[in-house]
């Protein structure tokens, strides 16, 4: 569903340079995509860390200071290629960093101080290659990606893109 004109969709979100950017779209691109499976374009490649979906857009102000955390920075590698059963095309880490773990914790912290309430399903970090990708060739293996995580962001989902709003280091 859209945003209404005075709500905004929000997610955070590691967000890749475009060096990690251009990997990840190397990944994408050595699958074979069945017909009605919808690639996810390059510049929206990302790993989410919580979606929070529709607010009111006059608690943007509260939100962009509310959701900073501190966090060390960690290296995610990423390179394990996987097919979900509802027809999500995902690339994984291998292992989960504990890094991630924390920053995915404080920000729950967070968001609880901000009276939103985060998914309670266990967090499975990934990068969403495709949906609709029942049946897809999935590339064996693949050059890993080791991404030096050194900030999150607040993006902003609006048709047709994407927009962070800010970039927490």
């Amino acid at each position: 569903m859209d945003a209404q004109p005075d709500t905004t969709r929000l997610f955070l979100a590691l967000w890749p340079d475009a060096a990690v950017r251009e990997q990840l779209r190397a990944w994408r691109d050595a699958w074979t995509w069945p017909r009605g499976a919808a690639p996810v374009h390059t510049d929206k490649l990302h790993v989410t860390l919580h979606f929070l979906g529709n607010l009111p857009a006059a608690r943007l102000p509260e939100l962009l200071d509310g959701l900073t955390v501190p966090f060390a920075p960690f290296n995610l590698r990423l390179g394990r290629a996987a097919s979900w059963h509802n027809g999500i095309a995902v690339l994984e880490p291998d292992s989960t960093p504990q890094g991630l773990l924390d920053l995915h914790a404080r920000l729950s912290e967070a968001l609880l101080a901000l009276g939103l309430v985060p998914e309670a399903r266990a967090y499975r970090p990934h990068v969403t290659m495709a949906r609709r990708a029942n049946g897809a060739g999935m590339p064996q293996s693949g050059p890993e990606i080791d991404w030096a995580i050194t900030h999150y962001a607040l993006v902003e989902s609006r048709p047709g893109g994407y927009t962070v709003l800010k970039e927490y280091a």
